[in-house]
């Protein structure tokens, strides 16, 4: 049995569609541990930290990217960045939000998100970051993402989510599978309806992935009778990237003048990462040394 999260990029057809299919119950299980979830705030974020990778398999090498989900649901928000090395890491602002199933039986996550916007901010290293914004449409994240990937990068697309929590709300399984149709796809009506049919039957994701079978293995079998074309893997996980030097440059930034308001309440200060709830302290003498070296740049 796979136990290792990871991603794998497939050709179908002729070269007429593309999917990337991932697991993620590792990264999920450490997100909730970290962040001490809900089942239903798990689920957001799991669905939400699956699209941050499959989006970081898209990047250039040296690109990141942030997604961030703004709704009035009760979970309040959802941030998640990931890079294109296979890292990602993320938060809900309410992360115990508890809610009935809804009429489905399911994890309520539409409605722990409610209506609001999703954006997708891509850093390319150039003087300004790519911002893409669509409204949401179901907060099921999945709905949602497929709406962005339609309206801001024009290219259809196949989005299925599925983080399955057990009894214990540490998630079960986890993952996704991304299908976009291709410029060649559009004269293919047989292959369109052929995929379609596919998509349609296939189980539940999380389902398929709390099964502990691989995502080459679950692509094989939902694309079965398709020309199906490997073309590479990559590890996941969730990792933060914060540190104390990272924290410091962030209080250098505050200014002399709020700095040394900090420093004057004579206590040490408290910094907590949102992405990973690691703590750092700041004495006096780390304030003052901050401070000097605000006044030898002339800040």
């Amino acid at each position: 049995m796979e136990s290792r999260d990871y991603l794998v990029r497939a050709m179908l057809g002729a070269n007429q569609a593309r999917v990337i299919a991932l697991r993620t119950t590792q990264v999920v299980a450490e997100a909730q541990k970290v962040h001490g979830t809900s089942p239903v705030a798990t689920a957001a974020l799991g669905r939400t930290l699956t699209m941050g990778l499959v989006l970081g398999a898209m990047l250039k090498t040296d690109e990141t990217l942030t997604i961030q989900i703004k709704g009035d649901g009760p979970l309040g928000g959802i941030v998640v960045a990931a890079n294109s090395r296979g890292h990602v890491k993320g938060y809900v602002n309410n992360p115990q939000v508890e809610l009935p199933l809804n009429a489905a039986g399911k994890l309520a996550v539409g409605q722990a998100v409610g209506r609001g916007y999703l954006h997708v901010i891509r850093d390319m290293g150039l003087k300004e970051p790519y911002y893409g914004t669509v409204p949401l449409q179901t907060g099921e994240i999945g709905d949602d993402f497929a709406y962005y990937f339609a309206v801001s990068e024009q290219s259809p697309s196949a989005v299925m989510l599925g983080v399955l929590v057990g009894r214990d709300g540490a998630p079960l399984g986890s993952g996704g599978i991304v299908v976009q149709l291709l410029p060649d796809a559009a004269s293919h009506q047989e292959f369109i309806s052929g995929l379609e049919q596919r998509l349609g039957g296939m189980n539940q994701v999380s389902s398929l992935f709390a099964e502990g079978r691989t995502p080459e293995e679950i692509v094989t079998e939902v694309f079965a009778g398709l020309e199906i074309r490997f073309l590479d893997r990559q590890d996941v996980q969730f990792l933060c990237d914060c540190s104390r030097e990272r924290f410091a440059r962030g209080l250098v930034t505050l200014g002399a003048a709020e700095l040394r308001q900090l420093a004057d309440k004579g206590e040490p200060v408290e910094v907590v990462c949102h992405f990973c709830n690691k703590r750092y302290i700041f004495s006096l003498e780390d304030l003052d040394t901050l401070l000097q070296e605000l006044g030898n740049t002339g800040a």
